[in-house]
């Protein structure tokens, strides 16, 4: 079984430099404990996905530009997650408020084809299917 993934969860990004955390709304507080617990459509960048340090892929229109600048010399820009579309597969048997359960094994692509995982659900140890 996955792990249910609750707000200030550790996220890594393929092609970021640094790890990044989950801000989840306090609306989602679901538990005894209180913690906001995620949905597969808390992927907005920024809002709930933050930076991971500097971006590293040459599909980012940023680090294109600086490496051309640099003659090809790979020169990493500062990381601004663009993720589109929601995390993948979640839990569809666990509904908070009406919306999939996020799990560890879920994950999300940014459109600079960097892969988000969850390296950390955030400190809560409930399983979800």
């Amino acid at each position: 079984m996955a792990l249910q993934v609750f707000t200030g969860a550790q996220l890594m990004c393929s092609f970021g430099t640094t790890p990044s955390s989950l801000n989840v709304p306090p609306i989602k507080q679901v538990g005894e404990a209180g913690a906001a617990a995620a949905t597969i459509m808390d992927h907005k960048p920024l809002a709930n996905i933050a930076p991971f340090g500097m971006c590293t892929t040459v599909t980012n229109p940023q680090v294109a530009a600086a490496t051309s600048a640099a003659l090809g010399t790979l020169t990493p820009q500062p990381c601004i997650p663009v993720t589109s579309q929601p995390w993948t597969p979640g839990s569809p048997t666990v509904l908070i408020r009406g919306e999939v359960a996020l799990n560890d094994r879920s994950q999300c692509m940014c459109e600079w084809k960097g892969l988000i995982t969850i390296s950390n659900p955030g400190g809560q140890k409930v399983t979800v299917p």
